[in-house]
């Protein structure tokens, strides 16, 4: 426990989390700074191309291995299945509706790409090696659970056939091309392509995601305040409780498969962050009826702090423990 609060200590004092309080505390207290949308998005595609080049990058030096294939395989399962406990614990816990649990559901399937790129950053600071192909299945999980939540939504006989193109337009979000594409380039050109746009993707990368961080706090402060009516303890608790449900069965996962220590760690990551970007903007074509104030206050206001701030210094610390390293 001792070690684990002093990784939670070390990360809370980090330019990256006090980047994001920053940006939360200016929210709650209605202060006017904010991010260009432009600028916003634009950091968003840098940080997806520096990770993907990165991670493929990785792949080419150490080549390819049976690991991969599984590891993409766990991450596929876990997409298609954890929207279902969350489901679950949200009839449970909450008095959402089976649309807003469905919509909520979806997100808890997928990924936040920032909380990995996050993980990653704290990996780097402990000399923590990871397989670079977890990129590969981060671009895995983003779609699956749409799917799931669509079902779960559909069976009861309330849902709503497939929209005519929403399944091109889930596979081809831009973040995935982006960090696919990515991935894929830097697998081509390898360690001679990283060297060559190393000190426009290496160097400068932390001071943007300190920058991306201070916009998400923005955000997620603001959706806190006009919210506040809305999610309930029960939500909240969720909001908890399932990413270390998460965490847990991708820890389970990452030692049957046989992942280092760093990767079993980006796998908790994984399996215990919440989509913001891909999963909301799927929503609102499949489930126009469900409520965004809910299903984006609980990933992005709720599950993404605590992630950053405990999360990933708990999941450190068990895969530590577990795997050794």
């Amino acid at each position: 426990m001792s070690e684990i609060l002093a990784l939670a200590g070390a990360n809370l004092g980090s330019p990256i989390i006090l980047s994001f309080a920053l940006g939360l505390a200016a929210a709650l207290a209605r202060s006017d700074l904010s991010i260009p949308e432009a600028v916003a998005k634009g950091m968003s595609i840098y940080l997806l191309f520096a990770i993907g080049f990165k991670g493929g990058a990785s792949v080419a030096a150490h080549g390819l291995d049976a690991t991969l294939l599984m590891a993409v395989g766990a991450g596929i399962i876990l997409s298609f299945g954890l929207p279902l406990l969350a489901f679950a614990m949200l009839r449970i816990m909450t008095g959402f509706s089976r649309l807003d649990a469905a919509a909520v559901a979806a997100h808890y399937g997928s990924i936040s790409i920032v909380t990995f790129v996050a993980a990653t950053s704290v990996l780097e600071g402990k000399a923590i090696d990871a397989e670079g192909y977890m990129v590969a299945v981060a671009a895995a999980m983003e779609a699956p659970a749409i799917l799931s939540a669509l079902w779960l939504v559909a069976r009861d006989g309330t849902g709503r056939a497939m929209e005519p193109g929403l399944m091109r337009e889930i596979l081809l979000n831009g973040s995935i091309v982006l960090l696919v594409g990515s991935f894929v380039i830097g697998m081509v050109t390898g360690e001679k392509g990283l060297a060559e746009i190393s000190s426009f993707i290496v160097s400068p990368f932390k001071g943007v995601l300190c920058l991306f961080l201070l916009d998400m706090g923005l955000v997620a402060g603001r959706g806190l305040r006009q919210s506040k009516n809305v999610l309930g303890l029960g939500a909240v608790a969720f909001g908890i409780l399932m990413p270390l449900a998460g965490a847990s069965i991708g820890l389970a996962m990452g030692v049957i498969i046989g992942l280092s220590t760093g990767g079993v760690v980006l796998l908790m990551v994984l399996a215990a962050s919440a989509s913001y970007i891909a999963v909301p903007a799927a929503m609102r074509v499949a489930l126009p009826e469900a409520n965004p104030a809910i299903y984006l206050t609980l990933s992005l206001g709720v599950t993404f702090p605590f992630n950053l701030t405990l999360g990933i210094p708990l999941y450190v610390a068990l895969a530590t423990l577990t795997v050794g390293g």
